[in-house]
């Protein structure tokens, strides 16, 4: 049998991931029926994830992740980044426009592009750069996020939400639990045969999912 502090924290984490695949936020009997314990000992872990700031209970007497979620999101970043370049690499020189990896930030419902990789045979650059922040609904980056959290696959297009003359490309990343992303392109004054990019594109969200699953 495991250690009570072994099954404390399994379900400390499983409640994390709870209100991670649920944004709205959650009560505490649900909390409590979700991990099968009782409400005394939810709000225990309750006050000992809110000492961390990684919860937080608002007045309606729902709990949300808090901002101490995304200061370990941040600090993930770069193995993430890691991951993720040699694919978006791949895809760049394949497609010949610059590949992405954007991520959502739910405490402000934005997308975030986390890497960025320009093709090696390009005259053109978009401003596009690691760091770059927009609306969810604006651009196919963040449009494929919000695809994504509809349990959807399948790629988006865009074309000048962004940045005037570009067109962009993205698909969601499925089935990587607590992390919502895309995977995309985007290039200016360049047709692009849109069903081929954008199996290119699925098929890059695809093996970039499968190695975040495989690296945990």
């Amino acid at each position: 049998m495991a250690p009570e502090s072994s099954k404390t924290l399994d379900r400390g984490l499983h409640l994390l991931q709870v209100l991670a695949d649920d944004g709205r936020g959650v009560t505490v009997s649900d909390l409590a029926a979700r991990l099968g314990a009782s409400r005394p000992a939810v709000y225990r872990m309750l006050a000992s994830l809110e000492r961390h700031r990684l919860i937080w209970r608002s007045g309606d007497g729902l709990v949300r992740l808090g901002p101490g979620v995304l200061a370990l999101a941040r600090a993930a970043t770069p193995v993430l980044r890691d991951i993720a370049t040699p694919l978006l690499r791949r895809l760049a020189e394949e497609v010949g426009a610059t590949a992405h990896l954007t991520v959502a930030d739910p405490g402000v419902d934005e997308a975030v592009a986390v890497a960025v990789v320009e093709p090696s045979r390009t005259d053109l650059h978009v401003a596009f750069r690691a760091g770059v922040r927009h609306r969810l609904d604006l651009g196919a980056g963040g449009r494929a996020i919000q695809r994504g959290r509809r349990g959807l696959a399948g790629y988006v297009v865009s074309r000048g939400e962004l940045e005037a003359g570009a067109t962009g490309v993205a698909a969601p990343l499925i089935g990587v639990t607590g992390l919502e992303a895309s995977v995309g392109i985007v290039t200016l004054g360049s047709a692009l045969e849109l069903a081929a990019v954008g199996e290119k594109v699925m098929a890059t969200a695809e093996a970039l999912a499968v190695a975040l699953s495989s690296s945990r």
